[in-house]
This record gives structure tokens, sequence and C-alpha cells, in this order.
């Protein structure tokens, strides 16, 4: 198994960096859109045999190092009672959201084997797949963190602001601390059955974390991350776990406590400079994704500054968000190939 993401996410010396991409397997993929176009996208989430062909098609068609598992970070809140659905134009939405301490009544701590019990077994499925590739990869797994699953669920819908759920920061924070902390008991359940399925990493996805001022961050958003990466860290001692956070610069110093082995981030600050304020943690990251728009001799001239960037310690070569619908494949595998060539 080509095992370089695994070992340089430990921290562990590689012959080269190790490289994939956030939303990998998506739109950008004319093999992937070619599924979309006969399938909705709670069915394929919910259809082992969809899940591991989409979640391949990076591997065969890009080239990456790891695959990460294609799913949605709302799928726990649809298993604890707040319905999940897909409106064309509008995304992922809540009809009955969720906004102040009563209406908590409603959710449930599900039997997560019963309810998401789809997702692990396309972890299996998956995890079978990769093994039968001429070059097995990793599976990654990964959650929401409480906070970035309490703003869709207090929202109902995609927002910038999320001013619901501000609001009740504001106004109740003993009751949305209610909320967050049952988010957090489904979401450890829930990467344990990843685990346990044959996830070998997993990551947190912190979107909206860069909300909050560091002081607001640390009273909200990091216990859950901290209970949940002990809780893994625990049952799996040897499994690495990534926090990912969108807008966070401003609060590096808090994201260097975290008891996580690796630290992915944006593309709004250098790496060098993220390397100094979180000390020896292994980075991931962090190339603007419309770079990927650029010819490849461009991209090319990006992969080696950011090579240099993140060099001085762990690096695991990423985007810094996920990757655009718009990016033509061949410059996808143009970027991998630029990592995979200037770092060996």
């Amino acid at each position: 198994m080509n095992d370089l993401f695994l070992r340089e996410a430990r921290g562990e010396s590689t012959e080269r960096r190790p490289v994939w991409m956030m939303r990998q397997a998506g739109r950008y993929l004319p093999e992937y859109r070619e599924i979309r176009a006969e399938t909705d996208f709670l069915t394929m989430c919910r259809t082992p045999e969809l899940v591991a062909e989409v979640t391949l098609q990076p591997v065969r068609l890009v080239g990456v190092d790891a695959a990460i598992l294609f799913a949605d970070i709302l799928l726990p809140l649809d298993a604890m009672g707040s319905e999940l659905v897909f409106v064309k134009g509008d995304g992922p939405t809540f009809p009955e959201p969720v906004r102040k301490r009563s209406d908590i009544a409603r959710l449930e701590h599900p039997n997560v084997d019963a309810t998401l019990g789809y997702v692990f077994d396309a972890v299996r499925t998956t995890r079978q797949a990769i093994q039968e590739l001429d070059e097995a990869v990793p599976l990654i797994g990964f959650a929401g963190t409480p906070w970035t699953l309490a703003a869709y669920l207090t929202e109902g819908r995609s927002s910038t602001t999320y001013p619901h759920l501000m609001t009740w920061s504001w106004q109740d924070p003993a009751g949305l601390t209610e909320l967050l902390e049952l988010i957090t008991d489904v979401s450890i359940d829930y990467l344990l059955g990843q685990i346990a399925a044959g996830a070998q990493a997993v990551q947190l996805f912190d979107t909206w974390g860069g909300l909050l001022s560091e002081a607001r961050w640390r009273a909200f958003a990091m216990p859950g991350v901290v209970r949940i990466a002990e809780a893994l860290r625990s049952a799996h001692p040897e499994l690495p776990l990534i926090y990912y956070g969108k807008d966070t610069a401003h609060l590096l110093g808090a994201l260097a406590e975290l008891p996580v082995n690796v630290l992915s981030v944006d593309w709004r600050q250098p790496l060098s400079a993220v390397r100094r304020a979180v000390g020896d943690k292994v980075l991931q990251g962090n190339l603007d994704p419309t770079a990927l728009l650029a010819s490849p001799d461009v991209i090319e001239r990006q992969v080696a500054e950011l090579l240099s960037e993140g060099s001085g310690g762990g690096h695991i070569v990423n985007l810094g968000h996920g990757i655009l619908k718009t990016t033509p494949p061949q410059h996808a595998r143009a970027f991998v190939d630029a990592v995979k060539r200037l770092s060996s």
C-alpha cells in the first residue's frame, strides 16, 4: 500500500510529500457528473457501491495519495431527527431548524449503527475496492465539528454569517452548549463507527469556526473538538487525526493546543507563518483552489513555492479549501504530478 499519507500524518520520515485534495471526489470530474445525473445526492450517499466508485475516481484519474470517503457532513444531524433535504438551488436545508433550547428536545442521540450504518457499509465497501487497485491508498473518514454542524442546524441552510447561531450564542450560551454537547456525543459514536469499519485517518471540518473570536472559539467550538480528539485518541492512539479550519488564522494560538496530529489551514496565510505559530504539528494545505484554474506551468510554479513554504516539518500537500467544480481535471492532475515530482 502507498502509506505516504499515514506516515507523514504521524510525523514519520517520507521519501516525498503526500498529496490529496479536499472535495477531490466531485463535480470537476466528468465521471462523477455522469453518475450524479442519474442519482440524487442523498441516494448516492446511502448506496455503498456508488460511494466506493466516486471515492476512488480521483485515486484512479488524478493519482492522489489518499482517498476521502464520499459523504456529507450533515448526515449525523439527519440521524438525530432533524430531516435533511437537498433543495435544487439552495443545497442542504433543514425545514425545521433548531434555534432555541426547547427545540433540542426534538433531537435524539441515535444508535449510529441503525441510523448511519449505510456510511459504515460504504467505508467497508470502499476499503475493499481500494485494496483491489494496483496501488492501494489510505481511506480518510470525516465529520464536521459540532460548532459547524450547529451552524447549519440553527440556520436551516447555508449562510455566510449564521445570524441565528450567533444570536443564540449571545442570548443563551448555556442552551447552545447543551446542543453542542449532544452533537459532540453523536459525532464520537459516528467517527468510531467509521474507524471500526475501516477508516484509517479522520478529518474534522471546522468550516465556520472562523466566525468566532479566539475567546469565543475557545468557549463554544474548542470543547467539542477536544472531546472528539481525546475520545478517538483513547480508542485508537495510532490513528491520525486532522483538524481543518477555514478563516482561522486568528485562532492559531488556540489551534496549536488541539490534541490532533495535523493542522490543515486555508490559503490566506503562508505555511511558514503557520508553522512558527503552531510549533511541531504536521501541516496540511494550503494552495489557493483558484490556482488550479491557471495553466500547468503556473500551477507548477505555485507548487514549488508551496513546497518551500511547507518545509521545515511535516507537510501533507493539499488545497486550502475544496477543489472548484470549474477546475479542469487535467489541471488537478498537473497539481498532483508536480507535487510528486518536485518533492521527491
